[in-house]
């Protein structure tokens, strides 16, 4: 879809993180995530508030950290195969889509992690277009640990200018951007620390999309609601279905797209499966 077809909306979701809630509670992080009951109520709650929206959205984007046991862990593979079992009631009208989270693939990911990855959930970075927008999928573990395997690091250097440069050659109306890991958490000059990137892999990464006209970074990670911006570039950090680290409540974001902008609103997943959308951005919708 590279014509712009007029204004749309997709829903965006971070960190369902299937046994987080029980790890954090016991305070055992590395391996207290034997239970995780509520994260599927909450991930249930998730796809039914989704699925009873009406315009349906193009598609629900989940940004990382899909189950809280790292690679290798003695619950991985249930957690993710309960975290399935949810996904599978989503509208088959609307596509999923996935983005590799520190959970997913390791702090310090290695080719075999991420080859793990890829078999089940699909690739750790791609792009595709929704009516003449333009949304790239990005690996931020590789910009925050590709100690591992720095030529998978530069791979996807590489394949990111090709990217941008396709963009701008397809003169696409918006560059919208996901990745796990937020660019920073409210100021493009704050210290690096574990919810956010290196400051200079961050000053490098912020000047490209800058310069390639990148609308808007959404992320994850951080169990909380924040962001900024960075000459223009909005950086957008959602608080998580699952686990919540600060006072935001378990929801969704729900990001409409207009010819001139992306607008956005973060919604309790109580309140969005009950009220749905309001009329502010439903009205953005319809304007042609």
């Amino acid at each position: 879809e590279y014509q712009w077809k007029g204004p749309f909306y997709f829903i965006q979701g971070a960190d369902p993180q299937f046994g987080l809630l029980k790890a954090w509670t016991h305070g055992d992080t590395n391996n207290g995530d034997d239970e995780w009951g509520e994260e599927i109520k909450l991930a249930e709650q998730a796809v039914q508030a989704i699925n009873k929206l009406n315009p349906k959205p193009k598609f629900f984007v989940l940004c990382g950290d899909l189950v809280h046991g790292m690679p290798g862990s003695r619950w991985k593979k249930n957690q993710e195969q309960d975290l399935k079992d949810v996904l599978k009631n989503t509208d088959q009208d609307i596509p999923l889509v996935f983005v590799s989270g520190n959970h997913d693939i390791g702090n310090t990911p290695t080719r075999e992690t991420i080859d793990g990855y890829c078999k089940n959930w699909g690739d750790d970075y791609f792009s595709f277009w929704v009516g003449g927008v333009f949304f790239l999928v990005l690996n931020s573990q590789l910009y925050f640990d590709s100690s591992a395997c720095p030529e998978l690091r530069q791979a996807q250097d590489a394949w990111l200018d090709e990217q941008l440069a396709v963009a701008a050659n397809q003169k696409c109306k918006h560059i919208i951007v996901f990745q796990h890991i937020p660019l920073f958490l409210s100021k493009p000059d704050e210290d690096h620390e574990y919810f956010n990137l290196d400051k200079s892999v961050r000053q490098e990464i912020m000047e490209k999309f800058h310069k390639a006209g990148v609308r808007a970074v959404f992320s994850g990670h951080y169990h909380r609601n924040a962001g900024g911006s960075y000459k223009g570039l909005e950086m957008v950090v959602s608080s998580a279905i699952g686990c919540q680290l600060g006072q935001d409540t378990h929801g969704l974001r729900v990001v409409v797209v207009t010819e001139e902008k992306v607008v956005h609103k973060y919604y309790s997943l109580t309140e969005l499966g009950s009220h749905g959308i309001e009329k502010e951005l439903l009205d953005l919708l319809a304007k042609q």
